[in-house]
């Protein structure tokens, strides 16, 4: 497994691991969220046999590795590594087939997150209880809270009551593993309260409802104002996006096919019928922001896009002083790498 023992890449990139036993469906999630699979094509998706890395790299903020396990490792097997891989890891999400007998996996999770927690406290757990599209909604309230007693039940006969576990129902045949995964990946920005800031600023000032900065190509958000988020909302934000990159790339092209279909001319206005606008503006290639206006708000645009114009310069500020963290932890990893070495070049030995 490469790049566990470089501590750069864990700063910058912090690592996302995907656990959880076999047929569970970790590689769907990551294939459905991550590379715009059709949820009806992992069904022909084979099992995972050995540790696959992934670069997310979407933006400044976007920027994880993901690590999907096979859900037959054994911890007590010498050769694996369990030290090195969670010590540089932020989130370990842990999936459970919803529609299947859990206790095995309850078993599994326990193991795991003890020997997690042991060896990186600060390792955000998180726990997917899957494919909960196949259940009532009675069911679904149910088997969540069974597992969610069941495991802290464990935890505290264990002595380790202070883990936090969070749970979220997700199925990749809705916008719920989308929403679950924003949750994750937010617990690994250090600027979102920053960035939360910022949109309550904004929207205060615009007379906005409600706005979400996504990831155009996940459709992740990656924040939002500090009002509640409404599942039937942040499903209509992805519905647009689709529709604007969609048709963008029949349309936003030059004649010659050359360009790109989302740039800073980007922005999409859509009425509802309910006296409500759905407005989208790009902020940076990879980010936009999209808001709830109500019609008569939505008159004041010239007040809205002043306003949107001071909060993507914010933005690009405080992509400005990530991008001085990241250089510079860069160049002490580097000084740090030469003091290792010998005159000759040649490492020295631990």
């Amino acid at each position: 497994v490469l790049d566990f023992n470089d501590p750069f890449s864990t700063e910058v990139k912090p690592r996302i691991l995907l656990m959880g036993l076999r047929r569970s469906g970790k590689s769907s999630i990551q294939k459905v969220v991550f590379h715009k699979m059709s949820p009806n094509e992992t069904l022909f998706l084979e099992s995972t046999n050995k540790i696959c890395r992934e670069d997310v790299s979407n933006s400044s903020f976007v920027n994880f590795q993901i690590w999907d396990f096979p859900g037959q490792i054994d911890f007590f097997d010498p050769t694996f590594d369990y030290e090195m891989i969670f010590r540089g890891t932020g989130a370990l999400i842990f999936v459970i087939d919803s529609q299947d007998d859990y206790m095995e996996a309850l078993a599994r999770l326990h193991l795991t997150v003890t020997r997690a927690y042991k060896v990186n406290p600060d390792i955000n757990f998180e726990i997917f209880i899957h494919k909960v599209d196949g259940l009532s909604d009675d069911h679904k309230i149910e088997t969540q809270r069974d597992i969610h007693q069941r495991a802290n039940d464990d935890l505290a006969d264990a002595g380790l009551e202070k883990i936090h576990l969070s749970f979220y129902l997700t199925s990749i045949y809705d916008h719920s593993i989308f929403e679950a995964f924003s949750k994750v990946v937010q617990k690994l920005i250090p600027q979102l309260p920053t960035l939360e800031n910022l949109l309550n600023i904004f929207i205060s000032n615009s007379g906005i409802e409600k706005a979400f900065l996504f990831d155009v190509v996940s459709k992740i958000y990656i924040a939002t104002d500090s009002t509640p988020v409404d599942m039937q909302t942040y499903e209509l934000c992805c519905d647009m996006i689709d529709v604007v990159i969609d048709i963008s790339c029949i349309y936003g092209l030059k004649d010659d096919g050359t360009g790109t279909p989302y740039d800073k001319e980007s922005m999409a206005i859509i009425k509802l019928n309910n006296t409500t606008v759905l407005y989208l503006k790009e902020v940076t290639k990879f980010l936009a922001l999209v808001c709830f206006v109500r019609e008569e708000s939505f008159e004041r645009k010239g007040l809205i896009d002043y306003n949107f114009h001071c909060f993507r310069k914010a933005i690009q500020e405080v992509f400005e002083v990530r991008m001085k963290v990241v250089r510079s932890r860069k160049h002490q990893s580097h000084m740090q790498t030469n003091k290792r070495a010998t005159p000759n070049g040649t490492p020295r030995m631990p």
